[in-house]
């Protein structure tokens, strides 16, 4: 079915309650941000992705898309945005309703569901919302967007730090899990024993006793292997989910450490080791991210998760397509850094321009020492709006999880730039004019 009508759209009126308007501050950031943004374009996307039927109606688009934006600007989980919809005034205000709300808006696994439906394709609507809005309000012109820097980051996923012992007892627990729910029976399951030497391969490698340590870790293999052609011989039927599961346990089973392709993680085996010459941080798991930024103001105009971890020259004429697609603006000039060597591979009819080049123009140069204004955004955007750890499945999760965050972002600069304007607008006080 389509969509609930947000709640005040009802025909009834509410004679006894008071409406949010006559309370709040209306200039507020998000009372004035929730008036800045075009909801009606929502539910025109968003639209095609409900038919007319039987069944219980969706909730609102606007609810959701605002509890989305808001979960991602202000860094919380989902059951922390519903708890802070329920406590506060100005959030109920953003998400479309009337008059002040005293039941939960929905349940937390309801976003979980709706970000489901939208997948990548959605979560890029959501992007181009908020570029629509800068736009709108005048501070996105294409003159900004004719400039921009490109750069990329490793967007970390929510796994723990990788040793073959933990990987080979978590293996193992999956799979004696998986076959006890299709009643096959193992000769024996190692959960004592398995826990037992894991937790003696912590403790030796603490003390630094490697060699015992490592006949620990040699034990949970053998563990692993006896369970796996256990379990290989006993399954009769043929069961995809167990075959791509005995096909991971392999991969974990037979890989060494010099080996390219490995697996990092039992429950998110998209997740890659990626190394950006951090001193404190040599390796990352997660996967790579390229972000596109205007050079002056510092917007977000693209977005892309690149599994696989590809060389950031092969990756650019991609990135640009995709801003000029957001942006329906035509880049002119870009600033990278030295990763992206290789003209071969950069977009035709641009300007690209490599940090530390010589030989260019006083304007030019200008230009190009802003090219590392981008590292204070992708900190901000990792820190601050939750693209720092990705709680999210699967590589459709790592899209969806990048561009939300990014447009975090963008909302919290529109919201700074419109509170400035406002102030620069109050009229000055004695003291003020008195100043010199």
């Amino acid at each position: 079915m389509k969509p609930n009508r947000p709640e005040n759209e009802e025909l009834q009126s509410r004679l006894f309650e008071t409406k949010l308007e006559t309370f709040l501050n209306k200039k507020h950031s998000l009372i004035r941000l929730a008036k800045a943004i075009d909801w009606s374009y929502f539910d025109e996307e968003f639209g095609a992705m409900y038919t007319e039927g039987r069944g219980r109606p969706p909730l609102p688009t606007r609810l959701m898309v605002g509890l989305t934006y808001l979960k991602y600007t202000f860094d919380m989980s989902d059951e922390a945005a519903c708890a802070q919809f329920l406590e506060n005034g100005y959030w109920q205000y953003f998400c479309g309703f009337e008059y002040f709300q005293h039941e939960l808006p929905c349940d937390p696994t309801s976003m979980v569901r709706w970000r489901k439906r939208i997948g990548e394709e959605g979560a890029e609507k959501l992007l181009r919302a908020t570029i629509e809005t800068a736009k709108r309000q005048g501070l996105l012109t294409s003159m900004d967007v004719s400039r921009v820097v490109v750069d990329t980051t490793v967007q970390e996923k929510a796994v723990a730090f990788p040793t073959d012992a933990r990987l080979y007892h978590k293996m193992r627990a999956k799979l004696v899990r998986e076959a006890k729910k299709r009643g096959v029976e193992l000769r024996q399951s190692y959960v004592r024993l398995s826990k037992r030497a894991l937790a003696k391969t912590s403790g030796y490698a603490h003390a630094k006793q490697m060699r015992r340590a490592r006949r620990e870790t040699k034990r949970l293999k053998v563990f692993l292997g006896r369970v796996m052609r256990d379990i290989d011989r006993k399954l009769s039927e043929k069961d995809p989910t167990m075959a791509e599961l005995l096909d991971l346990a392999r991969r974990i089973f037979h890989q060494r450490r010099e080996d390219s392709n490995k697996v990092y993680s039992v429950h998110a085996s998209e997740v890659e080791c990626i190394s950006k010459g951090k001193a404190h941080k040599r390796y990352e798991f997660g996967v790579k991210v390229s972000l596109v930024t205007t050079n002056k103001k510092g917007f977000i105009v693209g977005t892309q998760a690149l599994p696989g971890n590809p060389f950031d020259g092969h990756t650019l004429k991609a990135a640009i397509g995709q801003t000029e697609k957001l942006t329906r603006f035509s880049v002119n000039d870009i600033f990278v850094d030295r990763g992206y060597r290789g003209a071969n591979h950069w977009p035709e009819g641009k300007n690209v321009f490599l940090s530390g080049r010589r030989g260019l123009k006083a304007s030019l140069k200008r230009w190009l020492r802003r090219r590392s204004a981008i590292e204070p955004v992708i900190g901000h955007v990792k820190h601050d709006h939750r693209m720092k750890r990705n709680y999210l499945m699967g590589k459709e999760g790592d899209t969806i999880n990048a561009m939300l965050a990014s447009s975090a972002f963008n909302l919290w600069k529109i919201t700074k730039d419109l509170l400035w304007a406002l102030f620069q607008r109050q009229p000055k006080t004695a003291f003020q004019l008195a100043l010199p």
